[in-house]
């Protein structure tokens, strides 16, 4: 099935065999760490074909049960390896596989045949894995099961506890594990997961049995766990709204509030949205972590955001007008803030004021005031606003605009010698005209303000260990208006999934863009208040393209995938 050894490293595959020394192995674990993935799997085959084992990979893994029972999530990340069943129970033969990544670590295997209950020895099913696969297994597994694992079992008997005194928990795999009460368990168990996966929302739903964890990871909401009981659900309600300093009593109107923790030697914000449901309450925590963005990005600017040259050029040419207003526009989440602080990193040059107003400030600027907007203190988006004006700025950026209010300001702060950068939600570049509409801002000053308006999304890219060509039916391609004929040229790829993705087949986001920028046609249109197409055809007339032709430009490259664009572009 695989290659014959043809290089000193495939030979010497044998004599490590043979030696079995805990040196070689050490030794050879080093060197396929230090491969690619297609070559690290091309060699855990060889070594299979060696010992006479299958090989396994992390969407087969998926396909069976872990067997917890018998080898508990905490000791099969401790050593390394896993333990599966086929759905169901035990499978038809009556035997167990093991998951390993190391075939000479013979310690390993007796030890998980006596934790599987194999008598005799043969009876259980070893197969080869590379350990970035069984870890990212083992990762995806922690998230639905460890939280029900800490708690199931000890509900009984423990008592509600919490923490005080404390600006920030600090959450480690110990602490997780050592907490007391079974809600301090759960919630700490939730963040510490969703923070190792990194999710930018928890959602916690109050069921009819209990309560269901999810995690929003690269904009798409996954399932995380269901642990059983409407008691202990309302303990982990209670605990998020110690931590977050809001009224445990109240149970019928939305509640909001923040709190720390600190995680990898790092400081973490997280908001609280608390909601009635007809189960009891809900609980969403925002996840602000502000080193996990510069760590996406690689650094703050404007090329590190993934936009092709053509829109990275317009959005240059906008940020660095005199004066004016430049919108940002897209749902929540789409890395609005992020292309803003990019835009005023690569403008600031240290002679000219800039000044933010945020809800919340979530990245730190160097020579740059930026305001925090507390609504509890007075401090809103117009009254900052206003505030602003009085000190001297060359440039503002507003976090948001939310209302009328904010929305006049801004007009007037670029129609008197200011820049203003702004983020406003609205599906495409063509929605804000009604939304400004809706809150009654005079169209002729809008239009004599606006320089632009840039709308985007963020788009889950293939995973490029296990991405395969692949040829999408008639059907998938009329879902995005292509025909056969269109498509001749285009390299269609897809994740299979594997242990770099979590399974998923997307490893990672790319931003795409819709721009508009206002020339003297288009501004006496919106004036006149003229038919919507009038006003998209002379945009494309002055080169704007659509979210949809950006996303299916990845496409065509093999970028992204057809379902993928459909997700993200539908309705832009």
């Amino acid at each position: 099935m695989n290659a014959p050894f043809d290089t000193p490293f495939d030979a010497a595959l044998l004599v490590r065999a043979r030696a079995q020394s805990s040196e070689s192995r050490r030794s050879l674990i080093e060197e396929l760490q230090g491969l690619t993935s297609l070559e690290a799997r091309q060699v855990v085959g060889k070594l299979a074909d060696l010992f006479g084992l299958a090989t396994m990979e992390t969407v087969e893994m998926f396909d069976q049960e872990p067997a917890f029972d018998r080898l508990p999530l905490a000791q099969a990340m401790a050593r390394q390896c896993a333990l599966l069943r086929q759905p169901g129970g035990v499978n038809a033969s009556g035997l167990l596989t093991a998951v390993i990544a190391d075939p000479f670590d013979l310690d390993l295997q007796t030890w998980l045949q006596v934790q599987a209950g194999c008598t005799p020895p043969a009876s259980l099913r070893l197969c080869l894995a590379l350990q970035s696969d069984i870890l990212a297994y083992l990762g995806k597994q922690e998230e639905s099961v460890r939280a029900v694992d800490t708690v199931v079992g000890e509900r009984a008997g423990d008592t509600y506890g919490r923490r005080e005194g404390k600006t920030a928990s600090v959450l480690t795999f110990a602490s997780v594990s050592e907490a007391a009460s079974p809600a301090v368990k759960l919630v700490d168990s939730t963040l510490y997961d969703a923070l190792k996966c990194g999710a930018s929302d928890i959602h916690l739903e109050s069921t009819a049995s209990g309560l269901a964890v999810k995690y929003r990871v690269d904009g798409v909401l996954d399932h995380g766990a269901s642990v059983g009981g409407i008691e202990l659900a309302e303990h982990v309600i209670s605990r998020l709204k110690v931590l977050a300093e809001l009224d445990i009593a109240e149970r019928r109107v939305p509640q909001d509030g923040s709190f720390r923790v600190e995680s990898g030697g790092r400081e973490i914000d997280l908001r609280v949205s608390i909601m009635p449901s007809i189960h009891g309450e809900d609980a969403v925590i925002r996840i602000l972590d502000k080193r996990a963005m510069l760590a996406a990005c690689g650094a703050l600017t404007l090329d590190a955001l993934g936009f092709n040259a053509p829109s990275l050029q317009m959005l240059r040419g906008l940020a660095r007008e005199a004066y004016g207003m430049l919108l940002v526009t897209g749902p929540t989440g789409s890395g609005k803030t992020t292309t803003l602080y990019a835009a005023l990193t690569e403008i600031h040059n240290g002679r000219e004021k800039i000044i933010t107003i945020e809800d919340p400030v979530e990245y730190h600027l160097p020579g740059i005031l930026q305001i925090p907007v507390n609504e509890k203190k007075g401090l809103t988006f117009a009254r900052g606003l206003r505030s602003i004006l009085r000190h001297d700025p060359d440039k503002i950026m507003v976090g948001e605009i939310r209302d009328r209010e904010t929305a006049e300001i801004a007009v007037q702060s670029a129609l008197t010698g200011h820049l203003v950068l702004t983020t406003v939600h609205a599906n495409n570049v063509f929605d804000v005209f009604g939304r400004f509409t809706h809150m009654d801002i005079d169209p002729y000053a809008f239009v004599s303000a606006l320089n632009g308006i840039w709308a985007q999304r963020l788009v889950r890219i293939n995973c490029p260990h296990c991405a395969m060509r692949c040829e999408p039916d008639e059907t998938e391609l009329a879902s995005v208006h292509l025909s056969a004929g269109e498509v001749v040229d285009y390299l269609f790829m897809r994740g299979k999934g594997c242990g770099d993705c979590r399974g998923t087949g997307y490893k990672g986001r790319r931003s795409i863009a819709e721009i508009l920028t206002l020339n003297d046609e288009i501004r006496e249109l919106i004036v006149d208040k003229q038919p919507m197409r009038r006003i998209k055809a002379a945009a494309a007339a002055n080169g704007t393209r659509s979210l949809r032709m950006a996303a299916l430009e990845l496409v065509r490259s093999g970028v992204t995938t057809i379902e993928e664009i459909r997700r993200v572009t539908l309705h832009a």
